[in-house]
């Protein structure tokens, strides 16, 4: 374990030496307001309020003590902390600020098809162990992509499943919503026509993250499903076209909720590749059928237009996507906000085809995942 070698008092931070010649810089007011008894015990909440201090509180006395733990006495207060260096080591922003950022995507374009077999789960390894779960939400996370065979198909079946990892989000779609051909469609999806590779819902402020598709029925002729990387074709801008991949992070597009059932108005700007603090790739928001009049500047409008329709024909491009057709029993798992889905029409006269859909914010996968990686492994 890491001990700490020598302490010094600078003007804003005390900076720790550590035995392995690694160097930490703590700022006294971040040292504060992360003292241990700065947190209710049980609800584990910050109860310590450091709008309280003033902005000069330093160290009047620090040390090592006989337990190891850094001591430090507040130039105000009246208090005293003790901060283990295993937490501190483990909280360090100095080092954690020199690491080089890691992404944990893991791209993919149409060679995933030879390979599909390496996206594929068995509904009962998921339901029965919570390997088959990590598995499950691995493939969700790192690839975004995963197919869940030998479901049941019996209606609303998916719900046993998906409560392995946490609740639904719930839309105005209901849950779960039905994917199947009906008179007078409020959404293209309750058609039999052909879909474009899309987002759902990117009319939202915060899409849902994932959605899981349930095919129940589909002895239709037609309606085989297609699936594409967003973060697979935006690196590829990056890589190769930066002045159209730079217009799409940077001018927001707009989109509408065109469903005339509605009884309210919906729209969002936004996009169309949008990156973390690490510049990663965090959301693709793109759907033909849901874009609104755009009202960018004038001045940005050709430009916008041209970077859009090239994004749009990459997001269709055989090189990129994926063809494959959902049996009965088959959960078509994706990242909403990652890969774009799609469909080809059908004859509705030929067969039944029926789909029960349901979606879950990315907080719930990434959470579950860690917390079963940290306990359940």
């Amino acid at each position: 374990m890491n001990s700490i070698s020598k302490i010094s008092k600078n003007s804003t931070y005390l900076q720790i030496i550590w035995n392995d010649g690694e160097e930490s810089k703590f700022n006294y007011m971040w040292l504060r307001d992360n003292c241990p008894t700065a947190h209710d015990k049980d609800s584990r909440h910050r109860m310590f309020n450091i709008l309280e201090v003033s902005k000069d509180i330093n160290p009047k006395k620090y040390s090592l003590n006989d337990d190891g733990k850094l001591e430090i006495e507040w130039s105000e207060g009246e208090h005293t902390s003790y901060y283990d260096p295993k937490w501190l080591r483990e909280n360090c922003y100095t080092i954690k600020n020199k690491q080089k950022y890691k992404s944990p995507y893991q791209f993919w374009d149409n060679n995933l098809k030879n390979n599909f077999e390496s996206i594929c789960i068995d509904h009962d390894e998921v339901i029965d162990s919570d390997e088959g779960l990590i598995k499950w939400l691995e493939l969700l996370h790192h690839k975004g992509i995963a197919i869940v065979k030998n479901s049941p198909t019996e209606k609303k079946s998916g719900f046993k499943i998906l409560h392995r990892i946490s609740h639904v989000r719930e839309t105005f779609f209901k849950t779960p919503f039905e994917v199947i051909n009906i008179p007078k469609p409020n959404n293209s999806a309750y058609t039999a026509h052909a879909l474009r590779n899309h987002m759902d819902l990117p009319w939202f402020e915060l899409p849902p993250g994932y959605q899981f598709l349930h095919c129940l029925v589909n002895d239709a002729n037609g309606g085989d499903s297609s699936a594409i990387d967003g973060f697979a074709v935006a690196d590829y801008l990056r890589q190769n076209e930066k002045d159209i991949f730079e217009t799409l992070v940077s001018v927001p597009l707009k989109f509408r909720d065109k469903d005339y059932t509605q009884e309210s108005h919906r729209s969002y700007h936004a996009p169309a590749i949008s990156l973390t603090k690490d510049k990663d790739f965090h959301d693709i928001r793109f759907s033909v059928a849901t874009m609104d009049a755009l009202d960018c500047h004038p001045d940005q409008m050709d430009k916008v237009y041209k970077a859009h329709h090239r994004f749009g024909n990459l997001l269709h491009d055989d090189r990129f996507q994926i063809k494959f057709r959902l049996g009965p029993g088959d959960i078509f798992s994706f990242n909403n906000r990652r890969v774009l889905h799609g469909r080809t029409a059908f004859d509705p006269n030929s067969g039944h085809r029926h789909l029960q859909g349901y979606y879950l914010d990315r907080d719930e996968i990434l959470g579950r995942l860690e917390y079963l990686k940290k306990y359940k492994l």
